[in-house]
Parts: structure tokens; C-alpha cells; sequence
């Protein structure tokens, strides 16, 4: 047996058969939490692998592969009706690159938010036929645009964020390691009231 260092992939761990320690008897615990839990754990923690667990567990498209990802884990042997039942749209913000001026971070966070909206519709075109707009200025228009489609069937979207502070923590870093002056796109950043 493997060890899966730096390997956050769950899928990837469990049917390559690394060594994994079971967390799925979280999942009826994160279920009855609430809608919206934010996990705040040091980094190296394991929040990623948690993340994708989720992904894996909660995702509509992996179905057929629920019993070979889970059925020898606690949660596979006791599922909850939860499984396998929603849409996954997954963000992972490590992927947002924290330089420019201001304008070039909206448009880094704008393209990534689009192209993760453009995965989830293929992953899911066997399900949902209608297209969705993608506006290249403004990520909340494709997500409304996505969320007015989606809200049409059965299924609920489960949101997914890993790395929610990712580029916040590098812009703060970039600000205490160069000189500050009112034009850096971290005072930008942060100065701004919102779209």
C-alpha cells in the first residue's frame, strides 16, 4: 500500500489503493451541520482530500461508481439518501493567479469562475440540455444564468470551495513584502465596496 503524499485526489487514492484513513463517517455529521459549513483547519490538513471525498460522494455523475470509491469505507456499508444526488460545481481558488492591478485579478477570477461553469455543463450535458450564457465580463451573470437552468430540475447543485483565501493570502503577502502606496491591488482590492 501506498502513501498518497501531496495527493488530494480521492478517486485517485482509493482506486489506486493508497493508504487512506476513513473520514467518510463525517459525512451524516457535515449533513446535519447545515447548508453552508466552512472548514478552517491549518494548511496541510487534509481539507482538499475532504473536498474531493465530497465531490466524489455527493456527485450525481459518479453514481456507478459510488459502491467501487465507498462500499468498503463506513459510509459505504450505511449511506446516507444523500449520496450520489446533486450537481457538483467545485472552485478551487489556488488556481487564481494573485498578481496585476486590480482589473487583471477581476479577470482572472471572472475567466476561472467561467471555465469551471463550462466544466459543470459538460460534465452534466447527458442531464441538462439547455445552454447556458456565459458572459466573459461577469461571472455572477453565468452563474444566475446557470442557477435559472438549473432550477428547472430535481437535482440541486452542491457547491464545493477549496481555497476560498488562496489569492487573498497572496495578495496580503505581496503587500507586506513591497512597498504599499494607495495604487497596489491590494489596497485596491480591499478599499472596493463590491461589483
Amino acid at each position: 500500500m501506498l502513501f498518497p503524499y501531496g495527493i488530494s485526489d480521492f478517486s485517485k487514492i482509493i482506486l489506486n489503493n493508497y493508504l487512506y484513513f476513513d473520514r467518510t463517517y463525517l459525512i451524516p455529521l457535515i449533513e446535519n451541520t447545515g447548508q453552508s459549513i466552512l472548514f478552517l483547519r491549518p494548511r496541510r490538513f487534509g481539507k482538499s482530500l475532504i473536498i474531493s471525498m465530497l465531490e466524489n460522494y455527493y456527485d450525481i455523475a459518479k453514481k456507478d461508481l459510488f459502491e467501487k470509491l465507498f462500499g468498503h469505507l463506513q459510509i459505504g456499508k450505511n449511506p446516507t439518501p444523500l449520496h450520489n444526488q446533486y450537481f457538483i460545481l467545485k472552485l478551487d481558488f489556488s488556481c487564481i493567479g494573485a498578481y496585476g492591478d486590480t482589473k487583471e485579478l477581476q479577470q482572472f477570477l471572472i475567466d476561472y469562475v467561467n471555465e469551471r461553469i463550462k466544466k459543470f455543463c459538460f460534465d452534466y450535458k447527458h442531464i441538462i440540455s439547455e445552454h447556458v450564457e456565459i458572459n466573459p465580463d461577469n461571472a455572477i451573470a453565468s452563474i444566475e444564468s446557470l442557477l435559472k437552468i438549473v432550477s428547472h430540475y430535481e437535482t440541486s447543485i452542491f457547491l464545493l470551495i477549496d481555497e476560498y483565501d488562496n489569492f487573498t493570502n497572496e495578495l496580503m503577502l505581496n503587500k507586506t513584502t513591497s512597498n504599499t502606496n494607495e495604487n497596489d491591488p491590494y489596497t485596491l482590492f480591499v478599499k472596493k465596496d463590491g461589483p
